[in-house]
């Protein structure tokens, strides 16, 4: 058996913060508010609004089935986190910024995954505006698996490795 490395390690609890984390302040959410409510905290930016997801990240597919859409985006989490496993072992990826982005990406791909089996449908409430122009709500799950991927393509394009 390969021992694993501090970086490798470092990649884990990134992932596992991530994922706890992202239920928690799910958790908090759902306890503390009524489905749809928002609490405006930066007028006119940003708000917590209170909404279920039965799409992918920021409501892309959410009216696709009732039935056959959750079993499709729990199939393709659990294939997105078994390669991401698998890209883990295959490179043991040795930098601090490598195994930080597959972490944020396997967290959050994990904090959505866990919703999608309980429920069918995954909470969101980081809802952000500007005047007419609004992003749809999404989580912190959405958030790490973006700045993951953001990290990872920094690292395709040639970001230099620092241990």
């Amino acid at each position: 058996m390969v021992k694993p490395r501090i970086p490798e390690l470092w990649g884990l609890v990134v992932a596992v913060a991530v994922g706890v984390c992202d239920q928690i302040t799910k958790a908090i959410v759902s306890t503390t508010m009524g489905l749809h409510e928002t609490v405006e905290v930066v007028p006119g930016f940003f708000n917590l609004t209170y909404v279920r997801n039965k799409g992918a990240a920021f409501g892309i597919f959410s009216g696709h089935g009732e039935v056959v859409g959750p079993y499709l985006l729990i199939l393709a989490s659990f294939l997105a986190i078994g390669f991401l496993v698998w890209i883990w072992l295959k490179e043991r990826p040795s930098s601090l910024l490598d195994t930080a982005s597959l972490g944020l990406i396997l967290g959050g791909a994990m904090g959505n995954l866990v919703d999608r089996v309980k429920g069918g449908e995954v909470i969101d409430f980081l809802d952000f505006h500007l005047g007419p122009y609004h992003w749809p709500a999404f989580n912190l799950a959405d958030s790490a698996v973006t700045v993951g991927v953001l990290l990872f393509a920094l690292r395709l394009m040639g970001i230099p490795k620092r241990g």
